[in-house]
């Protein structure tokens, strides 16, 4: 079965991303020099800029981990969710709850805050994967609807519709780190870890088998790949790399509220990844960019209609780059590093 599905991954290499042959085209993959290159800029960052932009890359960090588990989901599994919104919410409450309840050291919230969407995900899973396309986006749409008023229901628990207000983690004296600096040395932790966790998933058997689902569900089955094992899996895994991101996202922020997760916030989230690039590498990055700074500029544009806005700008986005911004970036190394041979 391993050498049918390797054999599958070889015919449509081309589809999942820009061939690694070019030197100048290494950074959009999952390996290369530019990774140390990105890792250095993100290590000097913190140091070089005011608080507030330290929390606003704190949370690209953040949003690109969830979208780094709905990229795993969709762009590599070809299965669509517009529920992501509501593992991210679980897994930040998790959090909040042993924080508030229990007194948790935050560290050991972000194991448990996995574990337990880990096994929701494979809940959700087992029935996700008998459906298909538009069914399975209405299932995980009602996930995301019905998850704000249970959270409010349970208001002994949850805080209701106030919430609950946390202490953030204080870095340790010997660091020499301001608050906002630990927190996002924190965050850059989680998303290396994240990031390295899905890069060798993709290159197991694991992987080759969610590319082979997705370009073709018939030819995979044909080949051996059980289906309805492997969408289980990337539900639950991807549901564990957004509830380890809502985690995160509790440190970052120190309050949960019902209301930090609408249905918006789903639809928010698939719009970034399709955004930053399906399938790629960087589009999760590109995409919690998209998340964290393009509503902003929305609201600075039009503070009475930020939603139209953001609409438009999504729509410009995608009439530019129709494979997403990783995409567009990939066709300017192309271009520039053609220039380069011709010179």
């Amino acid at each position: 079965m391993s050498e049918a599905i390797e054999t599958r991954e070889k015919s449509t290499a081309p589809a999942s991303g820009p061939r690694p042959a070019r030197s100048w085209l290494r950074f959009l993959e999952p390996r290369g020099h530019w990774v140390w290159i990105a890792l250095a800029i993100a290590l000097i960052l913190p140091f070089q800029l005011v608080p507030f932009r330290v929390f606003q890359l704190t949370m690209v960090l953040v949003y690109a981990v969830a979208l780094l588990g709905l990229n795993l989901l969709v762009g590599h599994g070809g299965q669509i969710s517009l529920g992501h919104g509501a593992f991210f919410a679980v897994g930040a409450y998790t959090a909040a709850i042993m924080m508030d309840r229990w007194d948790t050291p935050y560290p050991w919230t972000l194991p448990v805050a996995a574990a337990v969407t880990f096994v929701l995900g494979l809940a959700l899973g087992v029935p996700a994967a008998r459906l298909h396309g538009l069914y399975l986006a209405l299932v995980t749409l009602a996930i995301a609807i019905f998850l704000v008023p249970l959270l409010k229901r349970f208001e002994d628990v949850t805080g209701g519709s106030m919430g609950l207000t946390l202490s953030k983690p204080q870095p340790p004296s010997w660091t020499g780190l301001a608050e906002d600096q630990w927190l996002y040395f924190l965050a850059l932790a989680v998303a290396v870890a994240a990031f390295a966790l899905v890069a060798g998933l993709l290159r197991s058997r694991v992987g080759r088998a969610l590319h082979a689902l997705r370009d073709n569900e018939i030819a995979a089955e044909v080949m051996g790949v059980r289906l309805a094992f492997y969408k289980t899996l990337a539900f639950a895994w991807s549901a564990l790399l957004a509830g380890a991101a809502g985690c995160v996202y509790t440190w970052v922020i120190g309050f949960v509220s019902p209301d930090s997760f609408t249905v918006n916030l789903s639809i928010t989230l698939l719009a970034g990844i399709v955004v930053g690039g399906l399938g790629s590498q960087a589009g999760p990055v590109l995409g919690g960019l998209f998340v964290m700074f393009v509503p902003s500029f929305a609201q600075d544009i039009n503070q009475g209609a930020p939603g139209v806005i953001f609409g438009l700008l999504i729509i410009v986005v995608m009439y530019v780059a129709p494979t997403g911004l990783a995409g567009l970036a990939g066709r300017a190394v192309r271009s520039f590093d053609r220039t380069l041979r011709k010179e």
